[in-house]
């Protein structure tokens, strides 16, 4: 369910509970300010200062609710994005202020932390609201924006394969489209067989319902910068003929995350009228097994028409992916973004927190990992190293989707995408990044809760508005 859009307003002056961050290093000098039983309150609650402790403090030198919150931060004059999550998580339904300061950039978390997927349950419905003052209005509209779209990511991922088909991915885009003015254009089913055969191809075995599509919106005024974001939609991947363990298939309706930060993205970039001209792609597709399922050993056309030796029916979300940016190349666009649940070996690499991030231009990495960490949404950089694409080589086709061996496969499948994006006219090569994220966190952290994760989205919204600019 999208996060509610009061949670921050402007302060008026209006009645608030006061919310008070301390550190380990300020604790004492707080708490020489307090009375005894204020003191003893926050020794009763095993309150020092750490971060993401929380305690609320009886208060009866003032009109107001009689108690004031108190939370632990790293930094009270360097605030994170989650620092105050952990308050919006556990106190009372109110209205709250920062005492003595803003809360800044805290206002993504506290927004965050009160989402709740409770499509499926009739008596999980959260405690609140619990509002958050700022005086700084200007920056409203901006994070309740991006919490919205953090939330959508959610929503979609955490949506169960049955219900977020390609079908249902293709109504998300009529809904952008429709709040943004854009253009949606659909190719489906078996249309798809000669623009786009490998996208047919890994979708071809799924029941009508699912039936394979390319979701296309554009949007933008021409006279802009193009940029191109693709999204990796498989919605439900059983690993196809070379069939995944049960253990495997649990998570894959998580699949299409990349999908989802496509879509959210584009939402962001609409919304905050970006000056660019937007093309966002998402190949949907189930891999399915059925009697016209691709095989492996089979050899498929591609939209480049390089042909691919299937070594795995399983590494489906590299065939999709590359009909999807040869045709975003051929518009060529400034800037091509995509994100996939792309590979195991990123996890092993990196752990469920950090996306792994591909780019041809150091400068596009370099701007990107700024700004995750500016954001709070840490990307980490992994090699496009040249001379692994040796490894790719095939004996009957132009590449192979799965070499054996295993090796960086991170960089391996990176590589293969690296083939299908192209180049400009003049011979240079078009700028490329990326990310091969989990869309899923599997432990929760204050104002990211288990389930479908928003991972590298702000951090590219963030380099998209500081590279081409906005309203």
């Amino acid at each position: 369910m999208p996060i509610a859009t009061d949670l921050i307003q402007p302060d008026r002056g209006q009645d608030a509970i006061d919310i008070h961050l301390v550190n380990k290093a300020g604790f004492e000098a707080f708490a020489k300010g307090l009375s005894g039983p204020q003191r003893a309150a926050l020794a009763a609650q095993k309150f020092t200062g750490g971060g993401f402790e929380t305690a609320i403090v009886p208060d009866d030198t003032k009109d107001g609710p009689g108690w004031f919150a108190v939370g632990g931060v790293a930094n009270p004059d360097d605030l994170s994005s989650w620092c105050m999550a952990k308050l919006a998580e556990v106190l009372p339904a109110g209205t709250y202020r920062r005492a003595g300061a803003e809360p800044g950039v805290a206002l993504h978390g506290w927004q965050t932390a009160q989402y709740c997927f409770a499509r499926y349950k009739q008596d999980d419905e959260p405690e609140g609201p619990r509002v958050l003052l700022t005086r700084d209005v200007g920056t409203i509209d901006f994070a309740q924006a991006e919490a919205q779209a953090v939330a959508l990511v959610r929503d979609l991922v955490n949506t169960p394969s049955e219900d977020m088909g390609p079908a249902a991915l293709e109504a998300e885009a009529e809904k952008l489209a429709r709040a943004h003015g854009a253009k949606l254009t659909v190719v489906r089913g078996d249309a798809l067989a000669t623009g786009f055969p490998m996208v047919h191809a890994v979708g071809r075995a799924a029941a009508r319902e699912h039936a394979p599509r390319l979701i296309e919106l554009n949007w933008g005024d021409d006279k802009h910068p193009r940029i191109a974001v693709v999204g990796k939609g498989v919605t439900f991947d059983s690993g196809g003929l070379d069939i995944k363990p049960s253990s495997g298939m649990l998570l894959m309706k998580k699949d299409m995350g990349g999908g989802a930060h496509a879509l959210a993205l584009a939402g962001l970039i609409m919304q905050s009228g970006l000056k660019v001209r937007l093309q966002c792609l998402v190949p949907a597709v189930e891999n399915a097994i059925a009697g016209n399922s691709f095989r492996p050993g089979e050899v498929l056309s591609s939209r480049k028409g390089l042909s691919v030796e299937i070594g795995n029916t399983d590494a489906e979300g590299r065939l999709i992916l590359a009909d999807a940016l040869t045709y975003a190349s051929e518009s060529e666009p400034e800037l091509i973004v995509d994100f996939a649940t792309l590979t195991g070996a990123a996890r092993v690499a990196l752990g469920p927190d950090l996306p792994a991030l591909f780019t041809r231009e150091d400068a596009t990495a370099e701007a990107l990992l700024a700004a995750g960490n500016a954001q709070d949404d840490a990307c980490w950089r992994l090699p496009l190293h040249a001379g692994y694409v040796e490894m790719l080589k095939s004996d009957i086709a132009d590449v192979n989707n799965a070499p054996p061996g295993g090796m960086a496969g991170a960089s391996i499948a990176a590589l293969f995408l690296d083939k299908f994006v192209g180049a400009k006219k003049d011979g240079t090569p078009i700028d490329w990044a990326h990310f091969d994220t989990f869309a899923w966190r599997p432990t929760p952290k204050p104002g990211r809760p288990k389930g479908g994760a928003a991972l590298g989205l702000r951090a590219t919204f963030h380099m998209l508005r500081d590279r081409f600019g906005g309203r």
